[in-house]
Parts: structure tokens; C-alpha cells; sequence
């Protein structure tokens, strides 16, 4: 059986961690870390998503503020909101949560966000920055995953990764964060139009299943050996199950991190180190 990669048990490590930087950071400083999220709207997984990031603040020293809004909210009255959360000095991170409304250009939003306050790293500022190997913060769930492999002892250098999705939230990040150093892994990118999928997977030493279909990856796709991460997370009749047939794969493969309890806790503890970095850099 493979090895189990416990995204919820490496957050537990890194948050224990992050609270010692945080009461550092407080103590030379006259202010506390401080994350702004705005829900727009009442959709229950977001609504879910945003408290477990309140808790996970709260857990480590940090101060976080909801400024929630109602789902007929226009486009003008969030983006007044986000230029006074820009101008708040004490306010270091504005966590966005999407999906938003169909009335708002959610790219407008995003793009409104001051870089330096954008923790989600989503600003094409941001995104420039990481392509050119000087990223200002590293997106959430690609350093997540590459924080899950780091901790269990996975060598990526040399190693052929392979990434299935090329989503700009996930797929298309990782896949360069994995290819710059220290990482140094081959990366092949993969998505809808790839020929011969099951020929590609079967080559990869690190598989990363961020496609956003149920069960999607099987045993056959996967190399004997192989670490498998599973980014996904769909809601089905049996439950949240990820992207990989997590019982099947786990005969397969060497390691492989399950859903939930995996690549879920290690987003948001991602959020808050790009919280803390946020407030060393706006307060130098």
C-alpha cells in the first residue's frame, strides 16, 4: 500500500510553526497580521471556506475581518469596497472568494487588488513575478502541494512531474513553480486535448490530479511507484471524493494524499504564510 501524504497533518506542523513567526512579527511590530476576506453572495461552500480561513487565522495569532455583501452587489460597489481595503494600513491581506456573481467581471476585481495585499496571488503583477522565478507570494494550492512533497520526503529534482489541468489557479502555476528551483522537476503539462493521456500519466514519478473530475485517474494511468496528488475535491452521491479512484491508485502508487485530509487544509495554511509575508512587507 502506499505511503499516505496528510496534507491535515503537515498544516498542523506549519501552523504550529507560523504561530511562532506571527508572535515574532507581533512583537517587533507595532500591529497584527490582518487578512480582509469579501463573500459576495451566499453560496454554502464558499461560506464554509471562509470561516475555516477566519479559524485557521485566529489559530496562529492573526486578525481576520469578514465584509460580506448580498449576491445583487454590483460590480461598482465591491470594486469601492476593495480600493478601501487597498488604502487600510491595517490591512495586509483581501482574500477575494470566488465564484462571484455573473453581474461582476471578476478579473476587473482581482486586478483591483493591490499586489502587495493580494494573497491569493492572482494580480497579473503577481503572476509576472512568478514566471520570472522572483515571485512576491507563492498561489496557495501550488505551494500547498509542493510544501506536501517537500515534507514527506519526495525528491522532485530530475524527476518527471506531470500536471493534469492547466487552471490558473492550480495546473498552470504548479507546473512552472515545479520546473524553477529548488523544485527542478521535467514537467509535462496536461489537459483536455492531450493525446494518449493514460501514455503520459504512466510516465510520470510525481502525477498531480487537479482536473476537477470525479475518480478520473485510475490504476492503470499510474506508474508503479509513483506519488500521487490529488487536488481534487467533488461533491458526489458517495461524498467528497477527489480527482484520482483513491483505493485503486493507493495499490499502485508509493504515496498518495487523500481527500479530504489532503491538499484542502494545506490551501489555507498557504493563505495565512502569504498573510504574514504580506505584513513584512508592508510594514518595512
Amino acid at each position: 500500500m502506499a505511503q499516505v501524504i496528510s496534507g491535515k497533518e503537515i498544516a498542523k506542523q506549519l501552523k504550529s510553526e507560523l504561530a511562532e513567526q506571527v508572535a515574532v512579527f507581533i512583537q517587533n511590530n507595532a500591529s497584527v497580521p490582518r487578512l480582509a476576506a469579501v463573500l459576495v453572495g451566499e453560496d454554502p461552500a464558499s461560506d464554509v471556506y471562509v470561516r475555516n480561513k477566519r479559524k485557521a487565522c485566529e489559530a496562529v495569532g492573526m486578525e481576520s475581518d469578514l465584509h460580506r455583501l448580498p449576491a445583487e452587489t454590483t460590480q461598482d460597489e465591491l470594486l469601492t469596497l476593495v480600493a478601501k481595503l487597498n488604502k487600510d494600513d491595517a490591512v495586509h491581506g483581501i482574500l477575494i472568494q470566488l465564484p462571484l456573481p455573473p453581474q461582476i467581471d471578476s478579473d476587473r476585481v482581482l486586478r483591483a487588488v493591490n499586489p502587495a495585499k493580494d494573497v491569493d496571488a492572482f494580480h497579473p503583477e503577481n503572476v509576472g513575478l512568478l514566471v520570472q522565478g522572483q515571485p512576491r507570494f507563492l498561489p496557495c494550492t501550488p505551494h500547498g502541494v509542493l510544501q506536501m512533497l517537500k515534507r514527506s520526503g519526495i525528491e522532485t529534482e530530475g524527476q518527471h512531474a506531470v500536471v493534469l489541468g492547466r487552471s490558473h489557479i492550480v495546473g498552470r502555476p504548479l507546473s512552472i513553480m515545479l520546473s524553477q528551483p529548488p523544485y527542478n522537476a521535467t514537467v509535462t503539462l496536461c489537459h483536455s486535448r492531450t493525446k494518449d493521456l493514460a501514455e503520459v500519466t504512466k510516465q510520470a514519478d510525481i502525477l498531480i490530479a487537479a482536473i476537477g473530475k470525479p475518480k478520473f485517474v485510475t490504476a492503470d494511468m499510474v506508474k508503479p511507484g509513483a506519488a500521487v496528488i490529488d487536488v481534487g475535491t467533488n461533491r458526489t452521491d458517495e461524498g467528497l471524493v477527489g480527482d484520482a479512484d483513491y483505493a485503486a491508485v493507493s495499490e499502485v502508487a508509493g504515496a498518495i494524499s487523500p481527500v479530504p485530509g489532503g491538499v484542502g487544509p494545506m490551501t489555507i495554511t498557504m493563505l495565512l504564510f502569504n498573510t504574514l509575508e504580506a505584513a513584512r512587507g508592508l510594514e518595512t
